[in-house]
């Protein structure tokens, strides 16, 4: 029966559900029915209404959302196709990733995988390693487990604040005759043994050679290499470990990740600027058939060191042309960088680190104001990499001078990653309209350690203020930057919503979310922060029929169990795409919508040829880990 709600609210969503009947009703062909999904209950995101039993779909849009007696009325003029499957079943809108790294993901979770966190991959489950006895055990076993004796072992995630020390002495005594290359959790660090440097040609010779900044970051004595020394390595390593066919391995195992995650719709800001490294992705995940869409967001950092003296907008809007398939360009948005990685405690802040060291800026803040300023008075959305309350107060006034001089509405400027910040600061972003795209991961993982190291426990406990933003009424959504966390909603979620660190304790109470605020900003709140709120986030009459299908519900399960929901599936444009191929029946192919045999935006491309592809990643991968995390 339909729920008792004021008439008023009701007439709109029954007008809007028979207008867009109207609307559609010269395009229903008998071939072509109209879906009636029944689930046990439907997250709407939508305040008129937040919950229902059925949503009917055509054509990959949203026809009516409501109880299924009253959508079977509306549509009983119509041929309609009941679809039962969900009965048991919990549908919320397409959940959402705004801001991830496929190529670097493609490359760490291809490795033999030694985290500080668990990574739930397809193939399975690989436990977290959270001290230094776990961590060389495991070392020792996937050393054992590798065959032949000669072969490369990759190994990624180890993070010294957690593992304990390595070096070469360490390596070698796993074994000094196999090459074994550790990636720190961070991607700004290698450890090589004696055979890798071998190997690799990296000797006394190699190391002197180099500037005087890049030798003062290596320690050929202990096979460490960070930073600018990192970088002079990549072009030794990247032919062995960065070659196209496991670049494609990993995206595909990258797009098969999402999926199982129930994301819907994902984004990178700070997209690509290789036209080779480009035509890859989108080779992978512009198929037709790829579970989800993908959106890029240009690299203002690069771009303005290029061309700030010159067309820096012109050459900016060249990128939109890139996507193919299922992958695009959003326009009129652009990401700019201001501190350090917070996983390498970089982050530019108030109050001095309790050891002394010093944060970085990744853009100066004369070149970032001048970026910005360009784009400001373009009309672009910008989004901003931000770790440190420094950096945030360094934006804040770039931010507030450009209001005062060029007032601009709904610009919506994101502070992405929002490591730390105080209120008074909080209150100023809202105060000129900017929203936040964060990481609730920070806390989880850091808290414990950085409130013995670098920041002290009352700094360590607030990072990431969800509350205060929450509170504040800021619109927020939720992202994962992965490899630097698991791009999981739903673990985002969990994250946000507990606060609980490795030892069990609660990191800033004050500064958890409420579940459904966790819910809105994976989904409704992260399609604002890309300017698509319009076409999804919520199951509401004429957006796209995007669904995400879970076997609890995330509103009513315990708090400290909503990263254990099981994803059943995805429902992508009315295409109904289980996670596991056999869920109940095989779902029957939906009526694809034009173009869709090449993808949501056109043909997808071939692959790129594997020597350019090769060069293209060596260079993208330099440029990408000199900007993030």
């Amino acid at each position: 029966m339909l729920r008792l709600i004021p008439l008023l609210l009701f007439c709109p969503w029954l007008m809007a559900a028979q207008s867009s009947l109207q609307q559609l009703a010269e395009g229903l062909e008998p071939e072509q029915p109209v879906t009636l999904f029944v689930a046990a209950t439907i997250h709407t995101l939508d305040p008129l209404r937040p919950q229902a039993k059925a949503v009917a779909v055509h054509q990959g849009r949203i026809l009516a959302v409501g109880d299924e007696e009253v959508v079977s009325e509306l549509l009983k003029d119509y041929q309609v196709r009941v679809d039962r499957r969900f009965e048991e079943k919990v549908l919320v809108p397409g959940l959402i990733e705004p801001h991830l790294h496929p190529l670097l993901s493609a490359l760490t979770l291809t490795s033999e995988i030694i985290a500080i966190e668990p990574w739930q991959l397809p193939s399975g489950t690989v436990p977290a390693a959270k001290d230094q006895a776990a961590f060389r055990q495991r070392l020792s076993k996937a050393d054992e487990a590798l065959a032949p004796a000669d072969q490369l072992l990759l190994v990624w995630g180890y993070h010294h604040y957690f593992h304990g020390p390595l070096d070469k002495g360490v390596l070698d005594g796993i074994n000094a005759k196999r090459p074994i290359v550790v990636w720190h959790r961070s991607a700004h660090e290698f450890y090589l043994n004696s055979a890798a440097l071998q190997q690799f040609g990296i000797d006394a010779g190699f190391v002197e050679q180099l500037d005087s900044e890049a030798r003062a970051q290596v320690s050929l004595e202990q096979g460490h290499f960070y930073e600018q020394g990192m970088f002079a390595l990549l072009p030794k390593l990247a032919p062995a470990i960065a070659t196209p066919e496991r670049l494609e391995q990993g995206l595909r195992l990258t797009r098969d990740y999402l999926h199982q995650a129930g994301v819907t719709l994902a984004a990178e800001p700070g997209g690509i600027q290789s036209k080779p490294l480009q035509d890859a992705q989108n080779a992978v995940l512009g198929e037709s058939d790829t579970p989800f869409r993908f959106f890029y967001i240009p690299d203002g950092k690069s771009l303005a060191q290029q061309h700030l003296d010159g067309d820096l907008i012109g050459e900016t809007e060249k990128l939109l042309s890139w996507g193919a398939g299922n992958t695009q360009f959003l326009p009129k948005q652009v990401k700019l960088f201001a501190d350090g990685a917070i996983f390498s405690q970089l982050m530019q802040v108030q109050e001095p680190y309790l050891d002394g060291h010093q944060g970085e800026w990744i853009m100066p803040p004369s070149l970032f104001s001048q970026a910005f300023k360009a784009y400001w008075d373009a009309g672009y959305q910008i989004h901003i990499h931000q770790n440190g309350d420094a950096a945030l107060a360094m934006i804040l006034q770039v931010l507030k001078e450009n209001q005062q001089r060029t007032p601009r509405q709904d610009h919506r400027t994101t502070l992405v990653h929002f490591g730390m910040a105080d209120q008074a600061q909080v209150q100023e972003l809202k105060l000129l309209g900017a929203i936040v795209s964060a990481n609730p991961y920070y806390p989880v993982a850091l808290a414990d350690r950085y409130g013995e190291i670098g920041l002290g426990p009352a700094r360590a406990d607030q990072m990431v203020r969800l509350g205060d933003v929450s509170r504040a009424g800021i619109p927020l959504s939720l992202h994962s930057d992965m490899p630097m966390a698991p791009a999981q909603p739903l673990y985002l979620m969990w994250a946000a919503v507990n606060r609980q660190t490795s030892s069990g304790r609660v990191a800033g109470p004050e500064q958890r979310l409420r579940a459904p605020d966790a819910l809105k900003a994976v989904t409704l709140g992260a399609a604002y922060a890309l300017r698509m709120e319009q076409e999804v986030g919520s199951i509401e009459v004429g957006k796209r029929a995007d669904f995400t299908v879970l076997d609890s519900d995330p509103l009513t399960v315990p708090a400290e169990a909503i990263n254990t929901i099981k994803v059943w599936g995805t429902v992508l444009a009315g295409r109904v795409q289980p996670v596991a191929p056999d869920s109940q029946a095989e779902p029957p192919k939906a009526e694809p919508g034009p173009g869709a045999s090449e993808g949501e935006f056109g043909a997808t491309p071939a692959a790129t040829q594997d020597e350019p592809l090769a060069q293209a990643v060596l260079a993208h991968w330099q440029k990408l880990l000199q900007h993030q995390h």
